[in-house]
This record gives C-alpha cells, structure tokens and sequence, in this order.
C-alpha cells in the first residue's frame, strides 16, 4: 500500500499559481516531462499542457481548458502522457476537437486507438526522390498552377470568390479520383464556417471518407496551437499505415502562427520582430515538415493563407511562403464575371510549372496562354475608351483567343450540380492542355463565346453550338 500511495505522490502536485491561461504546479519528486497533460480543479476539469521546468520542482504550463474557479493549493494530476489524436478508419465522416472528442453532435468514437500529436517528420531516406504532379482534375489548377504530389499550396482569397468550393471540389476529386482521404483542418476559424462546410460536405456526398478536425476562434490558444498536429497524426495514419494518398486543407495557417504568439506572450518570452514569437520558425516548420511524399504515400496539403494587412514582408508570410510550393490567388473580379473557379492566372504561381517537371509542351503552353492573358488585360483600358474597332487585327485576335480561353477554363462543379443544375465534370490534364491548345491555333475563333463556357472536354464546345443553333432555328420558326 505505502509503494501505491508514493506513485500516487509522484504523479500529484498542487498548483502555486494562476495567472490567466498560465499555471504553475509544484511536484515533491520526480517532474512529469515536458508536453504531459495534467488535470487540475474538482474533478479534474482543467487540462494543463505542460510546456516548462522551471526548477526541479516546479513545472510551467498552459491550460487547454477553461480553468475557472482553478485557486492554488488545487491538486493536479498527471496523466502521464501528451495530448493525443484518434487514428483509424472509424475517424472518417466524424468532425473533432483537439482531444478528438466529436463535436458533431455523433456518438462519442470509442475503442480506438490514440497516438501522440507531437510526431517527428519523416526522416530524408523516406522522402521520395520523385516529382510528381498531383492532378486536380480542374482544368485551371492542372494547366496554370500544377500542384505537387506530396507538397504544400497555399490558396488566397477573400469571402465570397468560391474558396469553400474549390476546397470542396478538390476533396470530391481526391475522393473519386485518386480514391484518397481528405482531412479539413480548422484553425481560429469561426465555428459558423465549421458548422456550414460540415453541411455542404455532407450534402455533396464526400463526408464518407472525410476527417474535420477543429480549434475554433473562441477556444484557448493552446487549442489552436495544437489542432494543427492533432489533425497531421490523422492524416499521418492513412498515409504510413493505410498507405492512401491524403488531402490536407488548413484553414487558416496565420492563425496558427497567431495562436503560437499567444502562448509564447503568455510564457514570458521575449517577442522577435513585429511581435511575434522568437521560434516562430521552428514551429511552423515542425508542422510543415510532417506534410510528405514517402515511400507509403503522400500527404498533400492545400493552406488557406491570410496576409496581414496584404504586406507579403510580414514575418508569418515570409516563412509560410519558404514553404509553398504553388500559391492560387482567387480574383474578385472574375468571381464577378461568373468565371468560377475565379483562379487570377497572372497572380498564382508553381514551382512545378517547369520544362524539367511538367514537360516543354505543358511549358510553352502554359507560358502562350500567360502572355495571351496579359496581353488581352493590358487591351482592356484601349477597348473600354475606343473599343473593339479600333484595335488592329493582331490584336484583335489577342482579345478573342484570351476570351475564350478564360471561359474555357471554367468548370462546372461536381459539389455545385444541386445549385447550377449542370453537371460536373473531371477533366484530365491532357484534355486541359488539347483544348488550350486549339484555342491558341484560333480552332474555334467562330465558335461563339458562350460555347466555351462552363464545359469539360473541348469537344463539348461542338455540341454546345449545335444545340443553340438548334434552339434559335425553333424560335425563328
């Protein structure tokens, strides 16, 4: 009994002090290490993430949970181990917290097994050696901003310009076409944002092999430090275990940085430019590292990024950016037009779209439909003071190749068939490329705009015309 009762005393210590989200407990023995939860209060209602060792009695944490009512001389326990995630097959379709309680108002997940968040990334003999593309099947990802297998995107925009449904479609597609996993990562974000996605997921018919994962805007900063881990261990799982091709989508990976800024403020450290945490650095890199092409799959993420007042100098976008692989801007104004996916072409960039990766064809191409589309945005200040006439016929048919190519690569939307009534469509990169590439050769200079826009395959285009010729012959008749 006097052997259990010391065990007991090693894993019991009592609190010394609470200053806001920072708690500090005192051991009589041997200190829990560092990132073990404790539970303090009445019935052990306060998680504490233990994050320093003061002196070898005293330990410095953060609490993940409310601590009100929290007064020193409180017990607190050890658990003995980190915050963990659940991992396994019967995690998809279910939305969770950071300590992978489901909030989706679900039965609880039980008898599962649950692994630390904090993980080492895949060491380098385990990185594959090969660049690969990973294929959309949207047409203005796969020809402009191709992304890589394994690597990491960043997508910009504001509310309203269809980054919800890009990210969804591209959860559709993974799910239908390289029959992967897609795990959605919410941090800081509102929880009216995670209830709707949680909705449209579900009514798209992709939440089956889905995981949501979120650290809402109003849960304590070491939640939302630590979803983004908690989130990767998921991910991690189905590409070392059930060797599958994982999307990962973060939205927003500033407010992780943010949320790490709060701790660190909150531990006492000394702030390093503009506020921000002196190991800002070594966090983010530990959470980006983790996302991997390995010898057992790929982990292939896409991060909504947020830039301080639009200053790309920021120090949380300059490390974001050192980790990018192809960044997607999404343009107001061709949300306006209706060219959706709205994808800005001259704005968005990709460190695969070279001759090496992509191939001189898919190069030169994509370089042609670039200067056509700059040549075309340089012609619209002239067309709107003079108009179409005055331009000379070079010119002219600048305007018209650039034309059609922006309503070619449009696409209707699997995930927005019940909105638009038009089916959606997956499109191949060679199919992308045919049809750009016909459009460059004026193939279809008298095919009327219209005819391009909102369809697959180039082929389309014929029917298209036919069937509007077709209906104007009805009503002349």
């Amino acid at each position: 009994m006097s052997g259990m009762s010391s065990v007991a005393g090693q894993k019991r210590g009592h609190v010394v002090s609470v200053r806001g989200s920072v708690i500090d407990v005192k051991f009589e023995r041997a200190l829990p290490p560092i990132r073990t939860l404790l539970k303090a209060g009445k019935n052990g209602e306060v998680v504490i993430e233990i994050l320093a060792h003061l002196d070898l009695n005293t330990v410095r944490g953060i609490s993940l949970t409310s601590n009100e009512g929290l007064a020193r001389g409180d017990i607190a326990e050890s658990t003995e181990v980190p915050l963990m995630a659940p991992v396994g097959k019967s995690v998809l379709s279910r939305m969770f917290n950071v300590f992978g309680q489901t909030i989706d108002r679900g039965q609880e997940v039980t008898g599962i097994e649950q692994r630390p968040v904090h993980r080492q990334p895949p060491t380098l003999t385990r990185h594959s050696t090969r660049t690969e593309i990973f294929e959309t099947g949207i047409k203005a990802v796969d020809v402009l901003v191709p992304l890589e297998r394994g690597g990491k995107a960043g997508l910009f925009g504001g509310a309203g310009v269809g980054k919800t449904v890009l990210l969804t479609e591209m959860i559709h597609n993974m799910i239908g076409h390289h029959e992967g996993v897609s795990v959605f990562c919410g941090i800081g974000e509102r929880s009216r944002e995670g209830e709707e996605l949680y909705r449209d997921m579900k009514e798209a018919g992709v939440l089956p092999n889905m995981v949501m994962v979120y650290g809402q805007m109003n849960e304590l900063p070491g939640c939302r430090f630590e979803v983004g881990h908690a989130a990767l261990t998921m991910a991690e799982y189905f590409r070392d275990d059930e060797h599958r091709d994982v999307l990962l989508l973060i939205d927003n990976i500033f407010r992780f940085i943010q949320a790490g800024s709060e701790v660190s403020a909150l531990m006492g450290q000394l702030p390093a430019r503009l506020g921000y945490q002196p190991t800002m650095g070594t966090e983010l890199a530990e959470l980006e590292e983790r996302i991997a092409d390995t010898d057992a799959g790929a982990i292939t993420s896409i991060q909504a990024v947020y830039v301080p007042a639009d200053d790309f100098t920021d120090p949380a976008a300059v490390q974001t950016f050192s980790h990018l692989s192809a960044t997607m801007v999404l343009s107001r104004k061709r949300a306006i037009e209706g060219l959706f996916p709205a994808i800005d072409p001259l704005g968005s960039a990709s460190k695969m779209a070279a001759p090496g990766i992509i191939g001189h064809k898919h190069y030169e191409l994509a370089q042609d439909i670039r200067r056509t589309l700059a040549q075309y945005e340089e012609l619209k200040d002239v067309i709107a003071m003079l108009g179409l006439e005055q331009l000379s016929q070079e010119d002219r048919s600048v305007v018209f190749r650039a034309r059609r190519l922006e309503r070619f690569l449009t696409q209707p939307f699997f995930t927005t068939e019940q909105f638009t009534g038009i089916p959606g469509r997956l499109v191949s990169r060679e199919d992308a490329l045919d049809g750009c590439e016909r459009i460059l050769r004026d193939e279809f200079r008298d095919y009327p705009e219209s005819a391009l826009y909102m369809i697959g395959h180039i082929e389309e285009a014929r029917a298209k015309r036919q069937g509007s010729a077709s209906e104007i012959a009805i009503h002349a008749t």
